[in-house]
């Protein structure tokens, strides 16, 4: 028997295929040229302090600032962001589905995501609707691997950490979880994911 009752799924990268590289392989001639862009501009710690509830507003200004020469590839990360998502990662969502069905876990969502571009998700993936609560980094103002972010859902939502897993595709958000309490699954496919949950008695 296992002695976890939560379950704790991140979002991007698990349960939605979203990389910025969709939408700027539309752009760019090559990945050469697309990864430059992502390390020198659009770069992830940029992107990161949106998920931390900064406006896409004054993050397209800041940059347009440093890098006029790219301003089409810069206003293109917000004003074409749904490109940036192709849809659900189904095997996951199928994983998610069992869970869900099983009746026996509490499921949340612990997520990096601005504040501005989370209600389109919420609009467009029914399965985000099956989850008991899920936590925004965008809209609580800090994000992983903080350890205040994750503690937020546990007081919100009075969890155990010590009966709950996480899952995440992110080794430095996994561990963020570990600090506060709560064992994790490194996520790298959903067959992995599965058998990782076999392994704790969570499916069979």
């Amino acid at each position: 028997m296992s002695s976890t009752n939560t379950v704790i799924f991140d979002l991007g990268g698990v349960l939605i295929d979203w990389n910025p590289r969709h939408l700027y392989r539309k752009i760019f001639k090559s990945e050469d040229e697309i990864e430059w862009f992502l390390q020198n501009v659009c770069t992830s710690e940029w992107n990161e302090k949106q998920d931390a509830g900064r406006s896409f507003e004054e993050a397209t200004h800041e940059l347009l600032v440093k890098f006029p020469e790219h301003e089409m590839a810069i206003r293109a990360w917000y004003d074409r962001w749904e490109e940036t998502i192709i849809g659900p990662l189904p095997e996951t969502v199928a994983i998610l589905k069992e869970l869900f069905e099983l009746k026996k876990y509490r499921i949340y969502a612990l997520t990096n995501w601005s504040e501005q571009t989370f209600p389109w998700a919420l609009n467009n993936f029914g399965f985000l609707h099956w989850f008991e609560g899920i936590v925004v980094s965008g809209i609580e103002k800090t994000r992983k691997p903080y350890p205040e972010f994750y503690q937020i859902l546990l007081d919100r939502y009075a969890i155990d950490p010590a009966k709950a897993v996480f899952i995440d595709d992110v080794l430095r958000n996994i561990l963020g979880g570990e600090a506060v309490g709560i064992k994790g699954i490194h996520f790298q496919s959903p067959a992995l994911l599965r058998e990782d949950l076999k392994k704790m008695n969570i499916l069979y």
